[in-house]
């Protein structure tokens, strides 16, 4: 539960800073298709047992892809909104790799506010594999520091990870729902104090603890 938040401030806009902001809502659903189809193949490239004629094939028609879509880049550090399930919306960067809308490699982090803080639910493919079977404890990690950042900036204001501490309770499988969430614990000042965990059927897998500290914003 959310206790000693300061209110919520309001979000200030990146074109302020020079950086384009996307609405969320506006990015086309061919996008949408092709960053899909990307993360796809991106699990079959890895997995696949292809002839070397069929890999040659592939190949060259990636590349024939790469360059055609690689003529109109997004500026670096394009920013989005993006929709949290209860009428308000976050700000982030559009290609983030934990949660980024344009990001095919992207596990697709939805996060949801809840009166608790926020909430997701992901299943991961062995494009995030470790051990046999199980996520790569380094994506545990990326996905609760962007579930403790997430919430910390909807609760309180924008942020930055000072320090983040993860605890493997117990190996968290591939290709099972992943439930995970997190919540502002306490703020001092600057300092906002956040917690998250992530569930295997209805497990504890993992949990973490953060301090983020607020970013000041130039007036």
């Amino acid at each position: 539960m959310t206790v000693n938040t300061q209110p919520t401030t309001e979000t200030p806009d990146p074109r302020a800073f020079g950086l384009p902001l996307v609405e969320g809502g506006s990015l086309p659903a061919e996008l949408h298709s092709l960053v899909s189809s990307v993360h796809d193949l991106i699990d079959a490239v890895g997995n696949t047992r292809a002839d070397t004629e069929t890999l040659a094939e592939a190949a060259a028609t990636i590349r024939g892809l790469t360059d055609r879509l690689d003529v109109d880049r997004r500026q670096v550090g394009t920013m989005v909104t993006r929709d949290l399930g209860d009428g308000t919306t976050e700000i982030g960067t559009i290609t983030n790799i934990v949660a980024g809308d344009t990001n095919p490699a992207a596990p697709r982090l939805a996060l949801m506010r809840t009166p608790e803080g926020m909430r997701a639910e992901v299943t991961l493919n062995t494009i995030y594999q470790g051990p046999p079977g199980l996520v790569h404890g380094g994506w545990i990690a990326a996905m609760l520091d962007q579930a403790v950042g997430s919430v910390s900036s909807v609760e309180t204001s924008p942020g930055l990870t000072a320090r983040l501490e993860i605890d493997y309770r117990r190996p968290t499988p591939l290709f099972t729902p992943l439930e995970i969430t997190s919540w502002v614990e306490r703020t001092e000042g600057r300092k906002v104090y956040v917690a998250g965990r992530i569930r295997a059927h209805g497990q504890v897998t993992a949990e973490g603890k953060a301090l983020m500290i607020r970013v000041e914003v130039p007036e």
